[in-house]
């Protein structure tokens, strides 16, 4: 009977000249020795996950390796004769302890040759930066690093275990005295479980090794070969449910060109590259070409349009490319022959007492070893010195010699440190006539002296085990770290939204009447740029209002009468309101903004009757308020048909507010009177010195209070000058040195250096051009900028350098005295003949700013006293 096993391969030894009628024999013979498989499904499946958890997939907590890991180390070190070895030869050595093909365990070479730590590598490994892959295991060559050799073995203290085929013995874990998991990083998948430990910082992950054996706190937090900037706020030790993000570095090259000197872990800069070339085909971002010319160190070029804003552009790089990434670390190892789902902190905990272990019992075998060598030497002594040897000239049997020896040394031996036993008498019959004859007594004596010495300071090393063991990190991190300082930024990341750095490549148009929007009704009116992601705000006649998804075309009911991009956050776009309640009821006005709503839900402005109708209308990006004037039909009963109302004088409230009555009569127009200004408070800027960012949150220094029309001052070290709206977008250069609420009629004070007259210069100025950033010092490339204030009346002291040995008294000036306010491009008075050696800025002297008019309080019309108009039947009516 053929097992179903057998079938293929029995048909295949000659598939074209076997018979139908044989094969469908053959098929009915396997068909009769099917069997159920639940119990087998059921254990073998569970052994099978054990299998692929325990011996291929997660590292041991031991010494941070995975089995194919540790049996790459272990035959290295077998072949080790300090010369490379070819990594195929290597991989053949291998194979003698894990049973899963060449291909694995060559793949496993690379990746702990490309870590930099354990492994020697010699030919072309691959570039973890481009992604590159290493070249055929015959032609790169590899040897276990000096500082493998430093923490991987110890044979004496290693458990081993038979390998898979018997022949030989493998370790069970490597005896490795240093965090090596956290070092390197690791992650594999197995069955039911995955681990990903992202790697440390060699330096700090020794600091905190020694703040453990001191009983201090730590905290690690990872660092990537790929170097980039990281935000670990919600790192959560490296457990699950934990995110890291981390982002590559990108710089302004010039106006147009951007540069990435640093890749986000996790990313090449191929696969990066192809996820820039992705957003810009779909319209996320605008780039006109890149060029990619990494080699040891990574530089991509991203070439933009002219007109492109290289900020947004860097923001948008971050929102829609791989130039941010977040990575999910999962701490899984295995330990105790389980899986152990845990944090890195307690990693390094295990791995740290672990290493203490290790030291104690190497320092264990070495006093042992020191003690048995002083032994003997001690017996050896006494055998010779005594003449012991003699004892047995006259002995016939093997017996009688070694009593004989017994007998001899019982003398001497209360000073030995244990008994003598039968094989250190076989020991002594060994020497040699030719030792014996030229025993030197007095070298004896010092060698048993340096041994003592040797065993005093094991024993102490014992006795003060905690300190040995920081001692030894302390070695490592001398002897290994340098070159190994970190790498990876921390940085505290804002959030970008994608809606604000989104390239508007299409246009949105409306038809009004008939209540459709979208970017493909170019034959209607056009409203506005948009982008695929954006959210659109729609109000109807009927006092109905929307947030809906631009699409290409959508109806969402007729007779629209305002339509614009929504951002969900903006509190400062007000809308002016006028709607009448149903069909002849009265008018109420309101002031609202829309924030969080649903999208595609219809919500009501009004109260919700039939026949109700918006009367006026506005949308007001900064809070403005108009007035406006109120025509009434003309009624018999109604004295004053036509008044003005001032929104300013309502409080904004909720989207779903009644509003207050305008009248009960009939409106028969609204006009507007008079544009309004902004009624919302200045809003409050901070900056954010660690994200070079500015924000609204209270993080930081404040800035101050900005209006619609207040601006920022920028200065740099390279004398540049410029005035900008606060937007929170903005990025910032990295030689700012000035930043604050801009006073046009502050004058800025600076004392540069002029490089082709090589003198100093003292000038005051105002910022005239507030839309243009100028150079405010010569452009020499030997000119610098050495003080820059903003004070009004700044004081500096200069401090000369020495004459022939004769030093000149420091000089106190006064700037506002000194010089008078010029244009920013005059060259300014020379500060000084004498040749200066320091300038230093002091405190300034005092002035009293002229105080600025205090905002208008915004007032509720509940508030207030309106005119009363009574008509013939006593009612009243609000007139504004």
């Amino acid at each position: 009977m053929i097992h179903e096993d057998n079938l293929d391969s029995e048909l295949d030894k000659n598939y074209d000249e076997t018979p139908i009628e044989e094969y469908i024999e053959l098929q009915e013979e396997v068909t009769e020795t099917i069997t159920k498989v639940t119990g087998m499904y059921k254990d073998w499946f569970l052994d099978y996950a054990s299998y692929v958890i325990l011996e291929r997939a997660v590292p041991a907590i031991e010494d941070g390796f995975k089995p194919v890991q540790r049996r790459i180390m272990h035959s290295m070190k077998e072949l080790d004769d300090g010369r490379y070895n070819k990594v195929a030869n290597i991989v053949g050595h291998t194979m003698q302890y894990h049973p899963h093909g060449d291909v694995s365990i060559g793949d496993a070479i690379v990746q702990i040759g490309q870590k930099d730590l354990l492994i020697d590598t010699q030919g072309n490994w691959g570039n973890i930066l481009t992604g590159d892959s290493a070249a055929a295991s015959r032609y790169i060559e590899a040897r276990i690093s000096k500082f493998g050799l430093e923490i991987l073995y110890s044979p004496k203290i290693t458990t081993w275990q038979a390998s898979y085929d018997g022949r030989r013995n493998e370790p069970v874990n490597l005896p490795v005295k240093f965090p090596l998991l956290l070092a390197q990083g690791g992650e594999g998948i197995a069955v039911g479980l995955s681990t990903k430990v992202l790697p440390h910082n060699f330096n700090e992950l020794i600091d905190a090794s020694i703040k453990i054996l001191k009983g201090k706190p730590f905290t690690i937090y990872p660092d990537f070969p790929t170097e980039g900037i990281a935000d670990v706020s919600n790192y959560n030790d490296g457990k699950r449910g934990g995110r890291v993000r981390v982002r590559a570095k990108i710089n302004q090259l010039d106006k147009n060109t951007l540069v990435i000197t640093e890749i986000p872990f996790s990313t090449t800069t191929t696969s990066l590259i192809e996820s820039i070339l992705k957003a810009n085909e779909k319209g996320k971002i605008k780039i006109k070409k890149i060029e990619d010319n990494t080699a040891a160190t990574v530089e991509i070029l991203i070439h933009l349009p002219p007109g492109t804003s290289p900020d947004k552009t860097i923001d948008a790089l971050y929102a829609f490319t791989a130039c941010e990434t977040s990575i999910a670390p999962l701490g899984c190892v295995i330990r105790d022959n389980k899986p152990l789902f845990t944090g890195v902190s307690e990693m390094l905990k295990v791995s740290t007492h672990q290493t203490v272990d290790l030291l104690r019992r190497e320092l264990e075998i070495e006093l042992n070893e020191l003690e048995e060598k002083w032994h003997f030497l001690s017996l050896e002594r006494i055998f010779i010195e005594n003449r012991i040897y003699r004892a047995i000239e006259e002995e016939e049997t093997w017996e009688g010699v070694l009593n004989a020896i017994n007998e001899g040394l019982k003398p001497f031996i209360v000073n030995l440190k244990r008994a003598i036993t039968e094989e250190d008498l076989i020991r002594l019959t060994e020497i040699r006539i030719k030792r014996i004859s030229r025993f030197d007594i007095d070298k004896a004596n010092q060698n048993i002296e340096a041994l003592e010495g040797e065993i005093e300071r094991v024993k102490d090393h014992l006795a003060n085990l905690i300190e040995f063991a920081i001692n030894y990190f302390t070695h490592l991190k001398e002897k290994f770290g340098k070159g190994r300082e970190r790498k990876t930024e921390l940085k505290s990341f804002d959030t970008i939204e994608a809606t604000k750095v989104v390239l508007r490549n299409q246009k949105l148009y409306v038809n009004m009447s008939e209540g459709f929007f979208g970017t493909s009704l170019k034959r209607d009116e056009y409203v506005c740029d948009c982008s695929d992601i954006d959210d659109v705000i729609v109000f109807l006649r009927d006092g109905s209002v929307v947030v809906s998804k631009v699409d290409e075309k959508k109806f969402v009911g007729k007779d629209i009468i305002h339509i614009a991009i929504w951002d969900k956050n903006d509190t400062r776009t007000i809308y002016n309101l006028i709607y009448r309640d149903g069909k002849s009821g009265s008018s109420y006005v309101k002031r609202f903004n829309v924030t969080g709503v649903t999208r595609d839900k219809v919500y009501q402005l009004t109260q919700g009757k039939a026949g109700s109708q918006v009367l006026y209308f506005s949308a007001n990006p900064n809070g403005e308020a108009e007035i406006v004037t109120i025509i009434l039909r003309q009624l018999s009963n109604v004295k004053k048909l036509k008044f003005d109302l001032d929104f300013a004088e309502l409080l904004i409230k909720g989207r779903v507010a009644k509003g207050n009555l305008v009248t009960k009569y009939a409106i028969k127009k609204i006009e507007l009177k008079e544009k309004g200004i902004s009624t919302l408070r200045p809003r409050k800027i901070w900056f954010d010195d660690t994200v070079q960012r500015l924000n609204v949150d209270g993080r930081g220094d404040l800035l101050g209070e900005f209006k619609a029309d207040d601006r920022l001052l920028i200065i740099t070290q390279s004398g540049k000058v410029k005035t900008i709206v606060p937007e929170l977008s903005t990025h910032f250069e990295e030689d700012l040195i000035v930043l604050e609420k801009w006073k046009p009629t502050k004058p800025i004070s600076a004392i540069y250096y002029e490089g082709e007259k090589a003198k100093y210069y003292i000038k005051r100025f105002l910022v005239d051009n507030e839309n243009k950033e100028e150079t405010f010092i010569s452009e020499h490339e030997d000119s610098r900028l050495e003080i820059v204030s903003t004070d009004y009346r700044p004081i500096v002291e200069v401090i000369f350098s020495k004459v022939k040995g004769v030093q000149k008294e420091a000089l106190e000036v006064d700037i506002e005295q000194f010089i008078t306010i010029k244009g920013i491009k005059a060259l300014g008075n020379q500060l000084t003949g004498d040749k200066i050696r320091q300038i230093n800025i002091k405190e300034s002297l005092p002035y009293e700013e002229e105080e600025e008019e205090e905002e208008e309080e915004v007032i509720d019309i509940d508030d207030i006293n309106p005119d009363i108009a009574i008509d013939d039947d006593g009612q009243q009516t609000l007139l504004f």
